[in-house]
C-alpha cells in the first residue's frame, strides 16, 4: 500500500466500508469527506488502478453500473496499514 497515493487509500478504505460500492456510492462518501466535488476523471482511474494492482476487483452490477469488490490481497494491504498506523496512533493515544 505504500506505493498508492492519499486519495488511492482513501478510495480503498470507502470500498471496504460499503456493502454495494459502486461508482456513484463511492463518490458520494469521497465527496462527503473531502467537502468538494470528486470529478470522474479522477475517480474512475485512480479505480483502474487499485483494479490493476490486485487491491479491488471490478465486476458488473448491471448494465450501467460497475461495482467494485475488495480483494483478499486488498485486506490484507488494509490490515498491515491498520497495523502499521496504531503503533503510532497508540502511543499518541497513551499521552
Amino acid at each position: 500500500m505504500h506505493d498508492l497515493t492519499g486519495f488511492q487509500r482513501d478510495l480503498l478504505y470507502v470500498i471496504a466500508g460499503l456493502e454495494e460500492p459502486h461508482g456513484l456510492a463511492i463518490k458520494e462518501e469521497l465527496e462527503e469527506y473531502y467537502e468538494k466535488e470528486i470529478h470522474h476523471g479522477r475517480l474512475y482511474p485512480n479505480l483502474d488502478t487499485l483494479v490493476n494492482k490486485g487491491l479491488v476487483e471490478k465486476g458488473e452490477q448491471d448494465r450501467r453500473t460497475n461495482k467494485y469488490i475488495m480483494t483478499r490481497r486488498g485486506r490484507r494491504e488494509i490490515e498491515a496499514r491498520t497495523e502499521w498506523e496504531a503503533q503510532y496512533i497508540d502511543a499518541l493515544i497513551a499521552e
